[in-house]
Order: C-alpha cells, then structure tokens, then sequence
C-alpha cells in the first residue's frame, strides 16, 4: 500500500484507532466533571438554568461515552493482534494496569452510570449527585492507569529483563515513573480545556442564532472562566514537562526544536518555524529568536540541549513531523489563553454575550481543544520513536509478523468502519447540540415526564422531539 512496509502500515493502524479514540475519553473526563458542578450548583442555588444546563449536557455526555467504549475496545485489541511481541515483553507491566483501570474506574463508572443518566426521578437528589461524582472521579481514575501505562513506555523504570521479558520489581516506581505526574495532569487539563471549548462554542453558537436565554448565557460564562483560569495553569505544567522530557529524553527535545548542533559557549535560539530535513541534518528557512530557546528549555540565558547530530541517526525521531505537531499545539494554546482573556475584557465591558467577532471567534475555537491533543500525542508518541519503550524495546522489534497485504485490508476497512460508525456518532452529538437546552416551562413536573420518557439506551439518551436533519431551525 503506497509502498509503505508492514512496520508502518501497523503503526499506521494503531495512530489511526487511537487518534480516534483519545478524543472521547478526553470530553468524557470534563463534561463528567462539568455535569457534576452543574448539578451541585442546583442542589446549593435552587437555579433551574444548572438543572436544565444538567439534562442537556448529559444526554450528550451518554453519547460521547459510549462511542468511547467502542473505540477502547478495538485500540485494546491491536495489542495482540498487531503488537503481539511487545506483549509478550512488556506484557506483565502493561496487562495489570490495564486491567486495574477496569477494576477500578471501568467498574465505577459502569456502576453509577445508569443511576447517573436515568435515575433522576427513581433515586433522591443526595445520591444521585453522589452517582454524578462517581463517574467524574472514575474517569480520572481510568485516566491515571491509562497513563501510568503509556508514561512507563515513556520513561521506565523498577523492572528487571529475565529470559528477553519484563518482570517488574517495584510497582510504585512503575505507577510513579518519572514522567507519569507532568503526563497525567498536562492530558486532564487538555481534556477540560477541550470540553470548555465545546461548550464555549456551543453557546456561541445560539448566541449567533439569536437564542439568547439564561441557560446559554451560562453555559458560554463557564467555559470562558474555565478557560482563563486554566489556559495559564496548562502553560505552566506544559514548561515543566518539556524540563522532565529534556531530562529524560532528549532526543525528542532536540526534535521538537529542530535543534542539530551546539555552538561552544552560544545560546540556543528559539525556531519558530523552518522545515527540518533528516537526510541534509539542518533546518531550512529558520526562523529563530536568539536567546529564547535556552531561557524556555533550560531556563538560563545561555544554557543548552543536546543536538540531534549528538544521537544516533537510528536512535533520532522524525524532526519533519514533530517539529509541526508541537508547535500547532503550543499555538493553539496560545489562542485558548487570548479567548479567555477576551473574554475577561469583553465581560467588563458588558459586551460577552453580544460581541459577534468574539462569539464566532469562540465557535471557530470549539474543535481546537481537540486538535490540539491530537497534536500532542503525535508530539510525543512520535518523538519517542524509534523505541516502543524508550531506550529498552524498539518499535520494529514490537510488531507482529504480518503481511503487508493484510495490514492494508485492515487498515482501509478500519478508515471506513470508523469513519461511517463514529461519523454518524459525532454528527449526532452535534444535532444535539445545535438543539440547546430547553428551560422546563412546568418545572420539576416537566422534568419527571421527559425522564420517564427517556429510552434506556446510552446512545438514545436525548430528549425525543429531536430534530435529525435540523428543519426545526
């Protein structure tokens, strides 16, 4: 296929399946936590505007969950299938946190899930906040485990290789690797910033179409304070995880920054942009700010990293991709803090919910949260290459003996399954979201009669006068 080798027609595969699948997982974790500070604020106000901000957000929720499942499930098989050599060496470090992901926040989840999503008028309100709290917690707790795994990958440690496998030695240095803490809290900010952006663009979006009510207004003030207050925060854990990274591969480093060699006694510069070339070792049409890439990396005027030219040419990641990844996800972060802050100024001005350049600003903004993880873990799963665990397995060792010829078959029913299953998903999140959420004319009444109404079906978790092909606007 295209002339590319089983290796990469196998990485292909996984990159394509995972893309898909961090996305989910990523607005599962803040819309869980964000329905349960909507429905908290109901109990302590009383305000309808959180109950009903509640309903909507989590028939979209049950949604996204679901889709998330699916797509865990078929990334989780490729293990065996494709990586079936990595398994088998690291597969004692990687089967049990797997598996105490399942045990503990799959279990959660699954749980006080159904209690969560239809259990608003068969339980009291006390617990079924309690349920609402469970699954938010256990979304984190999957996330830990998850990257406890892949941040061991990344930089590990307290195992021992006996007879060509891994044996662990010490769990806690495993779960608590070197990487493991910047990783965890750099990919839960990303996902609240995310579902921040979704729920920002959303309320921008009935702004635009002038539905401007109080359950609109709030959804758009929540995001934009999520976003100025956390957009700071993930600069700042993102700093001290390219300083972690430095330290314990560099190599990346020196990728991600175009950077091939040192001068005796010379600052690093900052690359802004260039296009690095692997085979010719240097970075054409640099752009370069001088001083700026040693006061960001080493946080010293004239400090220094290794250069590429310092490694291996086998043992250097692909420059060429890297270097773009990282820097869409650092400019797009940097268009996260200007909305937040532009929204701060605006708010002064009394002018958030009326200003048509920033609503459409924060429309255009809505997928950027995800984009900007894509990015990221591009940045750092390429970046570690060429090892499948950094400096102990490499990834050529890692897959499995299959053709070619079979790895393209997978590989194209894979684009077009995910593409027709997961499309159709995501278009229906969207219906749903272009419907808003609708104040309850009747109360709490209103409420009971649209939950007694609701199918118990995760993907038909959404009131039933939906609209499908949008005529209702």
């Amino acid at each position: 296929m295209f002339g590319l080798t089983a290796l990469e027609l196998a990485r292909i595969q996984f990159g394509f399946t995972v893309s898909f699948h961090i996305i989910f997982p990523a607005i599962t974790i803040g819309l869980a936590s964000y329905l349960a500070v909507l429905e908290g604020l109901w109990l302590w106000k009383k305000d309808t505007v959180y109950r009903d901000l509640y309903h909507f957000w989590s028939g979209i929720f049950a949604v996204n969950f679901a889709m998330g499942v699916v797509s865990g499930l078929v990334m989780a098989y490729q293990f065996g299938t494709n990586w079936s050599y990595f398994s088998t060496f690291a597969g004692s470090i990687t089967g049990p946190l797997l598996a105490y992901e399942v045990l503990t926040a799959f279990f959660l989840e699954a749980g006080f899930l159904g209690v969560m999503l239809f259990g608003w008028n068969k339980v009291g309100p006390g617990l079924h906040f309690f349920a609402t709290i469970m699954v938010a917690i256990g979304t984190l707790i999957s996330a830990t485990w998850i990257l406890a795994s892949n941040s061991w990958m990344q930089t590990p440690q307290g195992f021992e290789i006996i007879n060509g496998r891994v044996v662990p030695t010490d769990w806690m240095k495993v779960i608590f690797n070197p990487s493991f803490p910047y990783r965890l809290a750099h990919m839960t900010i990303a996902a609240y910033l995310s579902t921040a952006l979704f729920v920002g663009a959303s309320g921008a979006w009935h702004l635009l179409k002038r539905r401007d009510t109080p359950a609109v207004r709030t959804m758009l003030s929540m995001a934009m304070w999520m976003m100025l207050i956390v957009a700071p925060i993930q600069i700042a854990v993102g700093d001290a995880h390219g300083l972690n990274t430095l330290k314990h591969q560099p190599a990346k480093i020196a990728a991600v920054e175009g950077h091939w060699e040192n001068t005796k006694g010379e600052s690093v510069p900052l690359i802004l942009f260039g296009v690095p070339d692997m085979k010719a070792e240097e970075t054409h049409y640099a752009i370069e700010v001088p001083y700026l890439g040693s006061l960001i990396l080493t946080h010293e005027l004239y400090g220094q990293i290794p250069g590429l030219k310092e490694f291996a040419p086998e043992d250097r990641p692909n420059s060429t991709i890297v270097f773009w990844t990282f820097r869409v996800m650092v400019g797009l972060g940097m268009l996260m803090l200007l909305l937040g802050v532009w929204a701060l100024w605006l708010r002064w001005r009394r002018r958030l919910y009326e200003n048509r350049w920033f609503l459409r600003f924060a429309l255009l903004m809505g997928p950027s949260g995800s984009i900007a993880i894509l990015a990221g873990w591009m940045t750092t799963e390429i970046g570690r290459q060429p090892w499948v665990v950094y400096g102990v397995m490499r990834t050529r060792d890692a897959v499995s003996n299959h053709s070619a010829l079979a790895l393209s078959t997978t590989l194209i029913l894979f684009i077009v399954m995910y593409c027709a299953v997961f499309g159709t998903g995501i278009s229906y999140m969207m219906k749903l979201a272009a419907k808003g959420p609708h104040a309850s004319a009747d109360g709490e009444a209103a409420h009971e009669k649209g939950q007694a109404l609701r199918p118990a079906r995760p993907l038909s978790a959404a009131p039933d006068d939906i609209d499908p092909i949008g005529q209702g606007d």
